[in-house]
Order: structure tokens, then sequence, then C-alpha cells
């Protein structure tokens, strides 16, 4: 069945109307039915706030309008598509806070002359806000590139967009994941499975991004051909990776020996991302981070892009935002001796 509402038209220049166009996963109908709501009350929310029509056959959905309005409509979808499914129902209260905290100030910041786009198979993804628009400009002019800021600002999404776009495209030849299994020790010889199996459980952010933005099948079988290749931090040693995209997730739970090494891994025709958050270090007490030290170190590197992210940049759940500021105002207090110790 074809679904079709209409907003309140946008009164900005005449132009052709821009299609966002993607495919939500998985296709569940009792999740779609409450991501539109009764009689499609949802989808007339975000269509009358943005100036967006909004269409679905199925699990396909096709957002018009002014460019940057249909792009933050289409993000603004599969964000709540991520929250359906769950104990409580969307309702319009939660459609309103994730367009008030999250859509509303993207389109004042961004400018639509200026705006970067990565283009899946699912579809175009369109960062939002300053430092996701710089990011995603830093990882396409440099060969490292450092994303630095809590959870949820969207470091790894952006991060996996970026290579899956690069695979796509044919400028790679691989995808690598990575990351330090600091739970384990990275002494992963007691858990069951495969090393793959052994590492799902750190790589999952990473695995959930791609089959969004690849499908399920599709990913698989990369997998499988080992065009996508996942792998702990440790297993990384002594290895040249050239003509790949790499992505080393949660790098501030390396050691500084770990980080030289993962940095001088880079071969020809290689991208690396490397992201973290230096408010959440696991290493054991008197280790200095990996992330933290190459802050420093190549400061003022040439080649060498670094962005740093704020909770204003956080894109999951509202209340998330609310909880970083929370913590930062908090980590304040204890420093100047304030709180609570």
């Amino acid at each position: 069945m074809n679904t079709s509402t209409q907003g309140q038209p946008f009164t900005g220049p005449a132009s052709e109307p821009h299609i966002c166009r993607f495919n939500l996963e998985p296709e569940e109908p009792l999740r779609f039915a409450e991501l539109c709501g009764q009689f499609n009350q949802h989808l007339k929310q975000i269509e009358e706030r943005l100036g967006v029509t909004i269409r679905h056959r199925g699990n396909a959905f096709a957002v018009s309008g002014e460019h940057g309005r249909a792009e933050v409509a289409g993000e603004v979808l599969r964000r709540l598509f991520r929250e359906t499914g769950k104990d409580e129902p969307l309702s319009a209260n939660t459609v309103h806070l994730f367009l008030q905290e999250s859509a509303i100030e993207w389109l004042q910041e961004a400018s639509d002359d200026k705006l970067i786009t990565l283009r899946t198979r699912k579809g175009l993804i369109t960062p939002r806000g300053r430092n996701q628009q710089s990011y995603v400009k830093s990882i396409l002019q440099h060969d490292i590139n450092f994303g630095i800021g809590p959870a949820g600002t969207g470091k790894t999404y952006l991060a996996v967009a970026a290579a899956v776009q690069a695979l796509e495209e044919e400028q790679i030849r691989r995808i690598l994941l990575v990351r330090p299994a600091v739970e384990a020790g990275e002494k992963l010889g007691f858990l069951p499975g495969d090393l793959a199996q052994k590492i799902d459980p750190y790589l999952r952010p990473l695995y959930d991004a791609l089959y969004e933005m690849m499908g399920f099948e599709r990913v698989d079988r990369l997998i499988e051909k080992n065009v996508i290749e996942v792998a702990p931090l440790a297993y990384m040693r002594g290895r040249t990776l050239n003509n790949s995209f790499i992505i080393l997730d949660e790098s501030q739970n390396t050691t500084q020996e770990q980080m030289k090494m993962f940095l001088t891994r880079i071969g020809f025709g290689s991208t690396a991302i490397i992201t973290g958050d230096i408010t959440q270090v696991d290493l054991p007490r008197g280790t200095r981070s990996g992330l933290s030290s190459a802050i420093e170190v190549l400061k003022g590197v040439e080649g060498i892009g670094f962005t740093w992210f704020t909770a204003k940049d956080v894109v999951r759940h509202p209340l998330v935002q609310r909880i970083v500021q929370a913590y930062d105002r908090y980590d304040q207090l204890i420093q100047t001796g304030k709180g609570a110790p």
C-alpha cells in the first residue's frame, strides 16, 4: 500500500524538489505502523514541521522537498524507526523531541549549497551540524582522521558510511573494522567460536551501521569474501594495509604502544579513522590512553585531521544529549572542588 501525506509547503525559493530515498530494515510491519502513527499522524507531524512530503511503500521511503529539509526528515525517520518495537510506543511528544533537539538546530546551522552527503545503496546520508559536516569533509581530504567526543555524536556511524561509499565507488578494496577488546583483556581464547565470533560483541555498533547501509545479505557475503574484515587491535601487528579503509573504534582504550603500532600500519591508498571518547577510558589504572597521547604527539602534523564533538552533536535519543551535559557539569564541579568526591 502506498501512503502519501501532504504537509505545509516550504515557502522558500522555487526549485526542483529534492528526493531523499532510503529503506528501513528490518522490514517489520508492526514497527512501520508504530513509526507512521495512527492515521499517519507521526508522518504528518514531520511533514508540517519541516515542509516536506513523505511517501512509503513497505520499507522503502521517499521524502521530497527542499534539499536540507528532505535530508533532515529522512534522518529523523531513520532515528525514530530505531526507537520502535520497544516497551514504550512512539508518541507525538517523542517525535517532537527528535525534531526539536536534532533537526531544527541542524537546519539553522547548515548551508544547503555547502552540504556534504555520503551515498550508500540504501540512500544518501547527510551529516547534521557543523561538526559532523567538518568531520566528513576531513575524512574525504585526509588519509588519517580522528573523531573525538562523547557517545552518540555519529563518529562511528559516519566513519562506516564513508567506508561504504569508498568501497561501492571502488576507491578501496576492503574495509577493516578494528576495536581494542579491553573488556576481555585481549585474551580471547576462552571465548567460544572463531575469531569473528569472539570479537562480535565488541564490534556490534560497526555491524549495525553496515547492515543499515548495505543490507544483511550483502554484508555477510562481503565478510565471507574477506572484503569486510573484523579484527581485534592486537591482531594488527606486523601488517601493512594498502587500498583499505580502516576504522579503529573506541580508541581511548588503546595503549600508547598500540596506537603507534596501528598508525604505522597504514599503507598506500588507505584511509584510517580513529574514533574515541577520552572521558570513558577503561584501561587499567596508571595506563595512559593511546588516544590522549596521539592528540598531543600528532598535533599539527600535516595530513592528519582532528574533529572534536560535544554534547550538542549527540544524535541519539534526546535524553542522551542531556545525560552527557549533566555528566560534563558534574565533572567540572569535581575538578573545581565544588562537587561530591
